[in-house]
């Protein structure tokens, strides 16, 4: 009874909060067939928030595996052209996207690699178009997750799997506000939190950052007019979202062409059906020039292979040790959930809503502005106890962003 009833605030602040749904609004929902009581939830609640239509799109991940073991080598070559162009049409008439993560994390680890980078990449290719209305929140669109057995069992390994849906259910509740008498308020005010600390950020207009734990050692430049954004979004209409629920960062992009150092990461990468593990990027004037990987190496390689702008950063998020997701001290092997315990940079494509007047930069000027574009975005986790962060003005004062881990202000 209890598990319903959160299920159901769940959906409601998914459709409230996450993309926040208004009158006569589209909806498109992409979720795992497992995850369907979760989204019959959110469709009732976004036809009672005044949705016009919700469409849902399945995906099943047996059919996925089975895919990639007997269709032809020429099928992870192209994407259908229908599905891309019914995600832009959904977009340019104001729709909202929800996506329910939950991939088994080594869904596809018998798998030809090769296989799996040729898809990633021809999907990110019909995609593209989609991708520039959710990376310059053009429209409204937010990512949640939802247990499946596959994934719970690698999570915890140790209980039936019943006892580990069970388990991460309860985490996903704690870690999302929902176990909260009111999860829609308690939002609000954790909104209201973050803009303080991405305020402090934006009032200091810091010109370099420096990273240094025992194992990472980084200093990024930001772009002139770079911005700090935090948990909300704003679409076109200047309505609030929440892209990812849970959410604990505060993110900006570096400049393309200014990293430099060593970052190892701090947990698991699950990517493409594959866990990567325990690895590290060297950068020089921005550009990953080595990398190492203990679980993995051949997936991170040819992630890093995508394109040109895979081999240079997209963001930085300053996300603190101590938050209610690190501090349930699980490694939950799924992006949206390990990067908001973890400070974090994303290969790839940089947002563009994190530089000013970004809609009057053209893409031959990106290179000049310092953002790396491509057809990736990928984070990746490098928060620690032992972080510090100090950033530096443009006039050579230097502050403490972060100290062991946490802010520092």
């Amino acid at each position: 009874m209890e598990l319903e009833i959160n299920l159901d605030k769940y959906a409601e602040l998914s459709v409230k909060v996450g993309v926040n749904i208004q009158p006569g609004q589209t909806l498109l929902v992409r979720s795992p067939i497992e995850c369907a009581p979760f989204v019959r939830k959110v469709l009732v609640h976004a036809y009672k928030s005044g949705a016009k239509n919700v469409h849902i799109e399945w995906s099943d991940e047996e059919s996925t595996l089975l895919k990639y073991l007997n269709a032809p080598e020429e099928t992870f070559n192209e994407f259908p052209k229908w599905i891309a162009e019914q995600y832009v049409d959904i977009a340019k008439e104001g729709g909202a996207f929800l996506t329910v993560y939950a991939q088994n994390p080594d869904l596809l680890k018998d798998v030809d690699p090769q296989k799996v980078a040729n898809f990633q990449k021809a999907s990110a290719m019909a995609l593209k178009e989609w991708r520039s209305y959710t990376l310059s929140d053009k429209c409204k669109w937010s990512i949640v997750s939802v247990p499946t057995e596959s994934w719970a069992k690698k999570v915890f390994p140790d209980v039936s799997s019943k006892e580990a849906v069970d388990k991460l259910w309860d985490a996903i509740f704690k870690c999302s506000r929902v176990d909260e008498q009111d999860p829609i308020e308690a939002w609000k005010n954790h909104n209201e939190d973050l803009k303080l600390r991405m305020n402090f950020l934006n009032d200091k207009n810091f010109k370099t950052l420096k990273f240094k734990s025992s194992k990472t050692d980084i200093t990024m430049d930001l772009p002139e007019g770079h911005v700090w954004l935090s948990g909300a979004s704003q679409d076109p209409n200047g309505i609030d979202f929440n892209p990812n629920i849970p959410t604990e960062e505060v993110f900006s992009m570096p400049h393309k062409f200014k990293v430099n150092g060593v970052v190892h990461s701090t947990k698991p990468l699950v990517y493409g059906g594959n866990v990567i593990d325990n690895f590290s990027l060297t950068f020089k004037d921005g550009k990953i020039i080595d990398f190492t990987a203990e679980k993995g190496a051949e997936t991170l390689g040819k992630l890093i292979d995508t394109d040109e702008g895979s081999h240079y950063l997209g963001e930085v998020a300053l996300v603190p040790f101590k938050s209610p997701i690190s501090d349930t001290n699980i490694v939950f092997f799924n992006t949206l959930y390990d990067e908001n315990a973890s400070c974090h940079f994303a290969l790839g494509s940089a947002y563009k809503t994190c530089i000013k007047n970004s809609d009057t930069i053209k893409d031959e000027e990106l290179d000049k502005h310092g953002i790396n574009e491509s057809l990736t975005h990928v984070d990746f986790m490098i928060g620690s106890s032992d972080m510090n962060i100090v950033g530096e003005t443009h006039d050579g004062k230097e502050i403490q962003i972060f100290k062991d881990g946490n802010w520092a202000f």
